[in-house]
């Protein structure tokens, strides 16, 4: 009986035993593992996220720890770094946040102008890339070309590059230099370009009369671009008697939206569609931007040149003016850049550029990624393109042709 006695305690000690080094060992396993981490100074926090922010703390927490250089880096410095990596996971190549020296640098350039090259960059399948050269600009005299990616600036990759970044290395102090490494489509090898830096200042519209019809070019939709359109529209009919309009938007990036909606006001009925502005809202139906100008040329033969430097405002005016009028347009696929940013700004000087809405054409043609094709597709050369003959660019001739011929019909 005594013997049995002795085992059932030694059984119970043994399991007390067995439950102590567990303990400990769980213990000593999360004195390891498991940290604390007292967090201050946070306010409006989204209480609905289902995001495990706890990584992100105990990131922080490693690298104060354990971090060669931990002192050299301010803590705000690291805030901002992880908040350019939260806009990033976007995937969004004009969604961007600016410190707000960044920001102080992104407002003033938009205002006035500025030291660089002259040439309207973008982001395409990945890769930097030049949407247009400025008339006169470096850019265009160096010879850059609309599509052309950049693999480099100066010495530095551009792959995971954002806009903002490659804008940043490019411009620069007026007199000095910038090495672009270019990749041109259907060209093997990169080259490398030098570009001295200028005062950009964006030129807007230049207009002539050739054989009865109005040629205008128009370089961007700035602020001026509507009342320098009304000056070459009566001198090209009511002076030099034109009697057709070829529309040049080729290596024409945009601008604003408004002064795209106001020039369609001239060529479609009032209160036709132009664009429609669409959220993330599913019930949202949209804003819809509509005409609103005197319709003084929709009765004339019009024709739009476009390239796949034709980019956003262009594409809008462009697309509204085939969709609702039946303009041909011809040339080349255009650049396909329709969405929406709003610069929001944030409460220590920093701010969000972020996309908030998809252009829409009057088809329903959602227009970014999705370039407008021409009726009439004629392709150019380099050295075409590069010359200021009007004889030698195929594009413009073959919408001159076009023109007249509509000019023939209707008078028939």
């Amino acid at each position: 009986m005594r013997h049995k006695v002795l085992n059932i305690i030694l059984i119970c000690f043994s399991i007390l035993a067995l439950l102590g080094s567990g303990f400990f060992l769980g213990f000593n396993l999360g004195k390891k593992t498991s940290k604390i981490i007292n967090v201050r100074g946070i306010a409006n926090i989204d209480n609905k996220t289902s995001a495990d922010f706890g990584i992100f703390w105990e990131t922080w927490s490693a690298i104060h720890q354990n971090y060669l250089r931990d002192s050299e880096v301010p803590e705000k410095e690291r805030v901002y770094g992880a908040v350019q990596g939260l806009v990033r996971s976007l995937g969004d190549p004009y969604s961007e946040f600016f410190k707000p020296e960044d920001a102080k640098k992104f407002e003033e350039d938009i205002s006035g102008s500025f030291g660089g090259i002259g040439a309207e960059i973008g982001s395409k399948d990945g890769f930097i890339v030049i949407v247009s050269p400025l008339k006169n600009s470096p850019a265009e005299r160096a010879g850059l070309k609309p599509g052309d990616k950049i693999l480099m600036i100066n010495s530095t990759s551009t792959e995971g590059m954002s806009v903002v970044e490659a804008v940043k290395l490019i411009r620069g102090e007026v007199g000095t230099e910038v090495k672009l490494t270019i990749l041109r489509e259907k060209e093997e090898k990169p080259k490398e370009i030098k570009i001295t830096r200028e005062i950009i200042q964006v030129p807007t519209l230049d207009y002539e009369v050739k054989d009865g019809i109005l040629i205008v070019k128009l370089y961007s939709f700035n602020t001026n671009a509507e009342e320098l359109f009304y000056k070459a529209v009566v001198d090209g009919f009511l002076r030099q008697k034109a009697q057709g309009l070829v529309l040049d938007l080729r290596n024409n990036p945009g601008g604003f939206l408004d002064v795209a909606v106001d020039l369609a006001g001239w060529f479609l009925k009032k209160g036709t569609l132009v664009v429609k502005e669409v959220t993330r809202e599913k019930n949202n139906g949209g804003n819809n931007h509509l005409a609103k100008g005197n319709g003084a040329l929709k009765d004339i033969p019009v024709v739009v040149l476009v390239n796949k430097g034709s980019a956003s405002a262009s594409e809008i005016l462009a697309g509204a003016l085939q969709i609702q009028r039946g303009v041909k347009l011809v040339g080349e696929e255009t650049f396909g850049k329709g969405t929406v940013q709003r610069l929001i700004k944030l409460s220590d000087g920093s701010s969000l550029k972020i996309t908030v809405a998809n252009w829409v054409l009057p088809n329903g043609q959602i227009l970014e990624g999705n370039g407008l094709k021409p009726d009439i597709e004629v392709k150019t050369n380099n050295e075409e393109q590069d010359s200021k003959d009007t004889k030698n660019d195929p594009q413009l001739q073959k919408a001159l042709e076009v023109v007249k011929e509509e000019i023939k019909n209707k008078n028939k």
